[in-house]
């Protein structure tokens, strides 16, 4: 047994994928054996989280600490650096495995109420592959307790076409985008890309740009996606990322902080249904009352 737990493999076409049964994260994926996300050891916690979901949040909250329902609610510090709490309560648990076919996997876990989330959540989780269109990710959360609980959820996948980003075409589709300070918490209302380094509407090269700031006023295809694409020096290898309409926010990380040996190899790409610090402000939280289910859909795919 791994330290990340059982190792579900799922393959179809081209295309092969590694999930794990700690976190119910994506480790790896491939196309044609070549890379299309940073990846892990199965030995190895995933670092700078690779590949993790989000749940019940993405991102930080602020001292850990939020209204709702009436109370004050303290989340334990995960990022004690910037006195946050940082990417949810599930990255790090044990997913039951529900379904598993030659080219998809479905996980579960039920979070119970804790102190700083008095709330119960089933939460589920399926990956498909397909040797046309790739990878989808679909997530899904129901309210199974007596109260109505604030939630929200992102995953933490890294692009990468085999070469440091800086040397990379990048396509991003926002907007606007998020300032932040020196705590990576936002500072005031998403401001136009327009005339800055955060705009990337246009195709081009990432060079020494360095992000990590959340975009909206995405652009979406007739379908309701929205696209990104990274494309190699060469133009020979390209990643495409998508996320549907449940995700209006689009965290983007430039993988200047995570270990050495990984550092700007790889573009994070993150859905997002709520900003960072989200629980705090109250933007685009869902209030998920008891038995009701939310759900997005993201995917990965080489072109």
């Amino acid at each position: 047994m791994t330290l990340t737990g059982t190792q579900f493999e799922i393959t179809a076409g081209p295309y092969a994928a590694v999930v794990t049964e700690g976190g119910a994260g994506l480790r790896r994926l491939t196309h044609d054996g070549h890379d299309l996300i940073l990846t892990h050891d199965a030995e190895e916690p995933a670092p700078a989280a690779l590949g993790q979901l989000l749940v019940p949040w993405p991102n930080r909250v602020d001292h850990g600490l939020y209204p709702y329902g009436g109370g004050t609610h303290q989340l334990d510090i995960s990022e004690p650096p910037l006195d946050c709490a940082i990417h949810g309560l599930v990255r790090w648990v044990t997913w039951r495995l529900a379904d598993q076919k030659p080219g998809r996997v479905r996980l579960t876990h039920t979070l119970l109420g804790q102190g700083g989330y008095p709330f119960r959540l089933d939460l589920e989780v399926e990956y498909i592959l397909d040797a046309g269109s790739g990878l989808t990710v679909r997530l899904s959360a129901r309210n199974t307790g007596s109260r109505t609980a604030p939630y929200g959820h992102g995953a933490h996948p890294y692009l990468t076409v085999g070469e440091p980003i800086d040397s990379c075409t990048v396509s991003i589709p926002g907007g606007s985008y998020l300032p932040t300070n020196d705590r990576k918490l936002p500072i005031g209302p998403p401001v136009e890309v327009t005339g800055t380094k955060y705009d990337l509407r246009e195709p081009d090269v990432l060079g020494d740009r360095q992000i990590d700031n959340a975009y909206t006023a995405l652009q979406r295809d007739d379908d309701g996606r929205v696209r990104v694409r990274l494309t190699d020096s060469a133009g020979d290898r390209s990643a495409s990322f998508w996320m549907d309409e449940a995700h209006p926010w689009l965290e983007i990380y430039t993988a200047d902080e995570v270990p050495e040996d990984r550092r700007r190899l790889g573009l994070g790409v993150e859905p997002m249904t709520c900003p960072p610090n989200a629980f705090v402000s109250g933007i685009d939280v869902i209030d998920l009352k008891p038995g009701d289910t939310t759900t997005g859909s993201w995917g990965i795919m080489a072109g």
